[in-house]
């Protein structure tokens, strides 16, 4: 019950950070190119939710072993592969958007909180 309440204040901490970055997508949106990285430069929602799917990856690679790690690497990396497939497609970024953020998540809840690293 202690992890919980550890990752509960870690996540409330991380929204405060959010929301105060508001406007401040993972990547520097004044050298992006590619139509999805305009995308999610341009649209407040999808900036938001590169930001939170930033932080929970950067989370997820801290606490999962080396291996996982590996694995995690190469996820996001066909993670981006996919989102670039969107284009400028606001509802497919919004799509994979929250499927990410989900699966990130998931990793958070089902493998940290549950084996450690605490």
């Amino acid at each position: 019950m202690r992890n919980k309440t550890l990752l509960s204040t870690v996540f409330g901490l991380s929204a405060l950070i959010i929301g105060q970055a508001a406007y401040a997508a993972s990547f520097d949106c004044e050298r992006a190119k590619a139509a999805d990285e305009k995308a999610v430069c341009a649209n407040r929602a999808l900036n938001d939710m590169d930001v939170s799917m930033a932080l929970l990856y950067k989370l997820d690679r801290r606490f999962l072993p080396m291996g996982g790690r590996g694995a995690l690497i190469d996820e996001q990396q066909a993670w981006l592969k996919n989102r670039g497939k969107c284009a400028a497609d606001v509802k497919c970024l919004t799509d994979v958007y929250q499927q990410r953020i989900q699966a990130l998540q998931q990793i958070i809840d089902t493998r940290v909180v549950t084996q450690g690293p605490f």
